[in-house]
């Protein structure tokens, strides 16, 4: 990814160099997917973000690229069963109640919007983490940092959808407990390029780093 001359300046003016991790020792390396599930990547539902289902094959490759190599994949999921009472000031000023009943419908976990999307290669070794907030890493939100820290990942490497929502929460949430942290910039998608390239820039000049499959793959460290 191209990054506009004022942000490489900060960046390196802040950090000494523009990509701070030269390798990436996989058997300490999680690729965290979040949400790339039929609610954000499908036709039909309320959650659609149709440039989604265009990244399918390079989370596809990554995933396999670090699986080969020793390293983890972890799938995340939001449910929203009981979201209008946990989460109920997003459900009930954040949402319409029209929107938010079909929030609650389509993202429950007995419902296809629940799962993950057709032609996405989870595999059963993969562990499956259940969120209820953008966040899967803000207290109470899911056992993310257990399943992390069990197995002595040191580096997160975010893909999914939506890049500056779930995503780009989950991901300054890792970056705040010390996890080094990426944002896959090809395996991420918005609803929007302005809003996928807005978020990258902003997590480029404070948070981590923002690398693509190709650049991750060339850092794996088996």
């Amino acid at each position: 990814m191209e990054f506009p001359a004022w942000i490489v300046d900060r960046v390196i003016a802040r950090q000494g160099t523009l990509h701070p991790y030269p390798r990436f020792d996989a058997s300490r390396t999680a690729f965290v997917v979040v949400d790339l599930q039929n609610y954000y990547t499908q036709p039909g539902y309320l959650g659609e973000c149709a440039p989604a289902r265009a990244t399918f094959g390079k989370v596809n490759a990554l995933a396999s690229a670090l699986r080969e190599a020793g390293g983890s994949v972890v799938w995340v999921q939001t449910c929203s069963d009981g979201a209008d009472s946990f989460w109920s000031h997003h459900h009930a000023y954040m949402l319409t109640p029209e929107r938010s009943a079909r929030r609650l419908l389509e993202l429950g976990r007995s419902h296809p919007g629940f799962q993950l999307a057709p032609g996405l290669d989870a595999r059963p070794e993969d562990p499956r983490v259940v969120k209820r907030c953008y966040s899967a890493l803000v207290p109470g939100s899911s056992p993310l940092d257990a399943v992390l820290k069990e197995r002595g990942i040191e580096t997160v490497l975010v893909g999914g959808t939506v890049t500056n929502v779930c995503c780009e929460s989950t991901a300054r949430d890792a970056m705040m407990m010390n996890y080094a942290t990426v944002m896959v910039e090809d395996a991420l998608s918005a609803v929007t390029p302005e809003e996928h390239v807005h978020s990258l820039h902003n997590w480029m000049l404070f948070f981590g780093d923002v690398l693509s499959v190709d650049e991750i793959g060339e850092r794996l460290q088996a």
